[in-house]
């Protein structure tokens, strides 16, 4: 059932949202050469319980055991993380946070270069952000779920890279997941109609080559079938009749 969202609903996860955006923020700017995915874990973790009433939305989820998903270069999602995975030179790293706020979810993700990468891997993560900006424009009262991912898929495939077709977006609100499911490809005016109060986590997740994937034998981190890098950028956002709102977006001051 796709539940619609109050007025104080649609803050208290605006609230949660900008502690999703900080988070990533704090992370991005520790994501180095050298440095563990263990120790931005660590780090995001203490960040998001440092907000009165605030706990990360992944850690025991369906037994997830940490607080956030770091995913290295051909991994996609759900990238466990663990002191033994040191980020390197050239590599690029996403980063999927939730935060639970009195009760309300937020989820956003990132992917950031560590170090200098090559062009075509800058080009995936310019192409992965432009198409989820497509799919945000598309998240307007009267579309519907096939519009976001036809906008996301369209510009994915004209610049050559493939859409993940087994992982989608959600709605999410008290629960992480909620329905609908908010695939990232799609026709238009096909799935559910987008009304005034409904909560979506758009996520596009774009492969460097074939979209096939598999999963690993953690039974989490899930990566590309053909061993092709992948990029992964997300938003929480809400329908209203002016257009969609991100509430997973930061004030204008930064954790250092």
């Amino acid at each position: 059932m796709i539940t619609i969202k109050s007025p104080r609903e649609i803050e208290t996860m605006a609230a949660a949202g900008r502690i999703v955006a900080d988070t990533l923020a704090l992370v991005a700017a520790h994501a180095k050469p050298g440095v563990s995915t263990g120790e931005l874990d660590e780090l995001a973790e203490d960040f998001i319980r440092s907000h009165p009433g605030a706990r990360p939305s992944f850690k025991g989820l369906y037994d997830f055991p940490r607080s956030l998903c770091t995913s290295i270069n051909h991994e996609i999602v759900h990238g466990i993380p663990s002191h033994s995975r040191v980020l390197e030179e050239g590599d690029i790293l996403s980063v999927d946070c939730g935060v639970c706020l009195d009760g309300l979810h937020a989820d956003a993700a990132i992917t950031v270069p560590i170090g200098e990468v090559r062009e075509e891997v800058q080009r995936l993560l310019e192409v992965t952000q432009r198409a989820l900006a497509a799919g945000i424009r598309a998240a307007v009262v009267g579309n519907h779920v096939g519009d976001i991912g036809h906008a996301i898929q369209k510009v994915a495939e004209r610049a050559g890279f493939s859409v993940v077709r087994e992982l989608v977006g959600h709605g999410i609100g008290s629960s992480f997941h909620e329905e609908p499911q908010v695939p990232n490809y799609g026709k238009p005016k096909r799935g559910p109609r987008l009304v005034r109060g409904m909560t979506l986590a758009i996520e596009p997740m774009i492969n460097m080559g074939r979209p096939e994937i598999r999963t690993l034998d953690d039974r989490w981190t899930v990566v590309t079938a053909d061993g092709s890098w992948s990029a992964h950028f997300e938003h929480t956002v809400v329908i209203e009749p002016d257009g969609p709102r991100l509430l997973t977006v930061a004030p204008a001051t930064t954790p250092a």
